[in-house]
């Protein structure tokens, strides 16, 4: 499969002799110097809220970043704070790097330069597709920043937070969640959706989430999972049918423990 544009996703570089300790010890993953599979990440509020969130991977001496371009100013102005007099440099590609997916896992990325994504195909909706079918959710599309914590994307689940490294932007809200049990919502797949990103999704006419950008009629939908009572699923005031991802340790009408 030919590599595909994803020009919605913006890139930055972070290098220098403490840029991992930076990134470590700010973003949610456990970002090593060492070449390998790409980790997801995320950069929070000190209330636990996702900021940004993207993948990340370290070739060539430096961390490469990447997250959506409706945050990636806000990234950028953050982390350059949190720089402070680090021994870091933080690189803006927008206008030299280009991000794309080969067709394999939803969590993959391919990065370029400018001029070799100019004979990428270009953006269609098959990531869109593979990613609302195993249930991830991702910024831009469903959901916006400072809107959600990262259990509520299963960020937890996938390795997106690293539970054991000590402190990061956060980190209290995120640990305290983890250890009492107390994730109130998660992400479900919805099929039958004929309605816009940000739609409620109700069951027995009582909100339970709200349903993400849908590709042929199916979405990902951040739900609070104690609503699904039994009752009429719908969305727009059509039915709708709710599954989980097959990577879920979740289910349908569980109440978190409580806080």
């Amino acid at each position: 499969m030919a590599t595909i544009s994803r020009p919605s996703r913006a890139l930055f570089r972070f290098s220098g002799a403490e840029a991992q300790k930076l990134l470590f010890d700010v973003v949610t993953g456990r970002l090593l110097a060492e070449p390998g599979p790409a980790i997801w990440w995320a950069l929070l509020s000190p209330q636990g809220k996702i900021q940004a969130e993207g993948l990340a991977s370290f070739e060539d001496g430096a961390f490469w970043l990447d997250v959506d371009r409706s945050v990636a100013d806000s990234f950028l102005k953050r982390m350059r704070m949190y720089k402070l007099r680090a021994a870091v440099e933080i690189a803006d590609l927008r206008d030299s790097h280009a991000v794309g997916w080969d067709g394999g896992k939803p969590l993959t990325r391919v990065i370029g330069t400018v001029a070799e994504a100019a004979a990428w195909a270009p953006a269609d909706d098959r990531h869109a597709a593979s990613r609302i079918a195993a249930g991830l959710a991702e910024q831009g599309t469903d959901f916006a920043a400072d809107a959600v914590f990262p259990h509520d994307i299963g960020m937890d689940l996938l390795g997106g937070v690293d539970f054991k490294k000590g402190c990061y932007i956060g980190q209290e809200v995120v640990s305290r969640m983890q250890r009492r049990g107390t994730a109130r919502r998660r992400p479900v797949i919805v099929s039958g959706v004929e309605a816009p990103m940000e739609t409620p999704i109700k069951v027995g006419g009582r909100d339970a989430g709200s349903v993400g950008a849908a590709v042929d009629g199916k979405a990902v939908a951040i739900v609070r999972l104690d609503r699904f009572d039994g009752g009429a699923v719908t969305v727009a005031d059509r039915p709708v049918t709710v599954t989980l991802p097959d990577w879920a340790t979740y289910r349908l009408g569980e109440s978190p423990a409580a806080d």
